[in-house]
């Protein structure tokens, strides 16, 4: 079915940064480029890669100088925190907000990525860019699919044995789950490089290898197996529980539009599907912008730093054409995603 030409329009002007005539966005696409908000921030960039090289080479040396020893443990939430902040500058260039060369952006994204995460820069960014395309659409959003959580009844339904009883409780398991989020994603992008062309296998591949080798060499050579194995346990649990906390307030409990119904345009399909969530300086921080998804959802290759000012420019237009725009706080923000997949599971429970 050919779409609407509101619909074809909006999403030109998302991807090329050039008005419509006509459409819900092009006044709004129009007064943030006049702001100048979608401007590179080299040398913000530039201050934030370096600063996160010299913490990890920092947290790194500290435990080089722990030596075999369980306080070294204690490292290992200060780590996750910057494998956190690594993974948030992955997906500012995956986005390319950090510069509009395709070479630079995916090269920032294979260092930070593949090589300090484990992460395959090529597996994520093509997921998550479907996502933003389509978000919280059932068929063609990713991050909405029917796996281990399930997002509406029509996906609960169907479900059997361990899979039906994760629906039942997912609500109560979600937070639990995440703490296995940081091994699934090393997983998931081992898995990808058979889809992969075999050039980019090759790069992609090694670098993976690369980063097993270095973190599992380096835990080995200072700690004994059992507090290695210890301290990557922990380490990695801490780390997915962060990025369950940054993705989980995103889109979940919000708008999933109909596949059937009405097609909406790009104004209406971020802004319906999205939550904000209020905070100042350290929650933009520890969310590593994130907290600004429908603003990041409008304007994807906005420079992180710019988010904050576009929000009021968003907010006001939203409100003169009428659409819902949803803020909240962070611990509500937990609370309505979390409400949302315990409706889900309702029906498993009271059969």
């Amino acid at each position: 079915m050919p779409q609407p030409a509101a619909t074809v329009a909006d999403g030109l002007a998302a991807r090329t940064g050039e008005p419509s005539a006509g459409s819900e966005f092009s006044p709004l696409l129009r007064t943030v480029r006049a702001h100048g908000l979608l401007r590179r921030r080299h040398a913000w960039y530039a201050r934030v890669v370096a600063g996160n090289a010299l913490a990890l080479a920092g947290v790194v040396t500290g435990l080089v100088l722990i030596g075999d020893s369980w306080w070294a443990l204690l490292l290992a939430a200060p780590l996750a925190v910057l494998f956190a902040r690594t993974a948030f500058i992955g997906h500012d260039a995956g986005h390319a907000q950090i510069t509009g060369r395709k070479d630079v952006g995916r090269l920032l994204g294979l260092v930070h990525g593949n090589l300090l995460l484990g992460l395959s820069h090529a597996w994520w960014n093509a997921k998550h860019n479907r996502h933003h395309a389509n978000p919280n659409h059932l068929e063609k959003d990713p991050d909405v699919a029917a796996d281990v959580l399930v997002f509406s009844g029509g996906q609960a339904g169907g479900r059997k044995g361990l899979r039906r009883w994760l629906t039942r409780n997912q609500a109560w398991l979600f937070f639990p789950l995440t703490l296995l989020e940081g091994v699934a994603l090393k997983v998931h992008s081992f898995q990808d490089l058979r889809r992969q062309p075999p050039r980019e296998r090759l790069v992609e591949g090694a670098l993976l290898v690369g980063h097993v080798a270095a973190y599992s060499g380096l835990l080995l050579t200072v700690l004994s197996p059992g507090r290695a194995l210890a301290f990557a346990a922990l380490h990695q649990a801490l780390f997915g529980l962060h990025l369950g906390l940054a993705f989980a307030p995103n889109h979940k409990g919000m708008e999933m539009p109909d596949p059937d119904g009405e097609r909406w345009g790009h104004l209406r399909r971020q802004v319906l599907t999205s939550r904000n969530v209020r905070g100042g300086a350290l929650t933009d921080w520890f969310l590593g912008g994130l907290n600004y998804q429908i603003e990041h959802h409008l304007f994807p290759s906005m420079p992180r730093p710019h988010l904050r000012r576009a929000q009021p420019l968003v907010r006001a237009h939203c409100r003169e054409v009428g659409i819902p725009y949803t803020e909240t706080g962070l611990v509500d923000s937990y609370a309505q995603a979390l409400r949302h997949l315990h409706e889900v599971g309702e029906p498993l429970r009271s059969r």
